[in-house]
């Protein structure tokens, strides 16, 4: 059985969606606090917050979990400059309690959900694995002490790790059974789409004036089916017996948001309007990654690499569920 914390979320439903289509049963972990329970199609689910230790053994104490799929946490590059007492309490201390239970219940394999955020202002691109990793926020900088744990915790307790190094999560499942939905939003396609549909007069673009083509931000979107296969090959890799690792997940291509808006108008057949905004605290110029190490490890390979078939599959979600998973 495999452990899916933060399971109820964007990336994690969609994960445990294809776990389930290849045969493995899960367990959600989840606080509830920002997922929605009808993300998640299968298995079972447990309701909990990972910074209660009690409550998270008692999920390896009820069930036969062979291997864990990490995803729980705050994930706001805003919010994180804000607020980092809040991201390093939930993401580190809580993460401590997922790997303690793992030990205390003798369980080897874990996935974890990491960012290109462990990064930092790029010194060149694509950015590849060894790229040195300096953060620009509390969030980027609590998923790379996480990865630092891990590889700590793979010497001393031989708990073996993959760490994914997400660029942008984009999308949403080709079925249309489930897809994106944050309160509040902070993903820009989504929000780009949520002009068409009458959510928001405009979008904002956060400054005209970086060092990229035409002067918006430039970030590689990846499918997130894309990203659920990663982790399934990831397991797999773990389950035949791999070396603690990490790997960048992205298409290698980047895309600007002004780029975003324009493909965005295509799909939907209409203008989206934009406005220019200051430029947000902890932000980079350009992100994007260089998935050779994962390809040729994992054998992955995008299914849904072009952007205008991405956003035609948030299309899709977002226009049938104009307020996402609220009935």
């Amino acid at each position: 059985m495999i452990l899916v914390t933060g399971g109820t979320g964007y990336i994690g439903s969609h994960t445990v969606k294809q776990l389930l289509e290849n045969g493995y049963e899960t367990v959600v972990f989840d606080s509830m606090e920002l997922g929605h329970p009808e993300a998640v199609l299968g298995g079972q689910v447990f309701t909990g917050d990972l910074r209660d230790a009690d409550r998270i053994n008692a999920v390896f104490d009820k069930y036969p979990i062979d291997a864990v799929v990490h995803f729980a946490a705050y994930a706001s590059v805003p919010d994180s400059v804000a607020n980092p007492d809040k991201y390093f309490t939930n993401n580190i201390a809580g993460g401590l309690n997922l790997v303690n239970a793992m030990r205390a219940h003798d369980v080897k394999r874990i996935i974890f959900s990491s960012s290109a955020a462990t990064y930092g202002e790029p010194l060149h691109t694509p950015i590849t694995e060894d790229h040195p990793q300096n953060p620009t926020n509390p969030y980027g900088e609590t998923k790379l002490m996480f990865e630092k744990i891990l590889k700590w915790y793979d010497v001393a307790y031989g708990i073996k790790s993959v760490s994914l190094r997400y660029f942008n999560a984009s999308g949403a499942d080709p079925e249309g059974r489930i897809g994106e939905d944050h309160e509040p939003e902070g993903h820009l396609i989504p929000l780009v789409l949520q002009v068409p549909l009458g959510r928001r007069d405009h979008v904002k673009v956060f400054g005209l004036d970086w060092d990229t083509p035409d002067g918006s931000c430039v970030r590689d979107y990846i499918h997130v089916t894309d990203l659920a296969q990663a982790h399934l090959l990831s397991l797999k890799a773990l389950e035949g017996g791999a070396q603690t690792t990490a790997y960048n997940l992205g298409n290698g291509d980047g895309q600007s948001v002004k780029q975003v808006i324009e493909a965005a108008e295509e799909v939907v057949g209409k203008k989206i309007k934009w406005e220019p905004a200051e430029r947000r605290a902890g932000d980079p110029a350009k992100l994007v990654a260089s998935s050779d190490k994962l390809q040729k490890g994992l054998g992955w390979k995008p299914l849904y690499a072009e952007l205008h078939t991405i956003i035609e599959h948030a299309w899709a979600w977002h226009s049938a569920h104009p307020r996402g998973y609220a009935k």
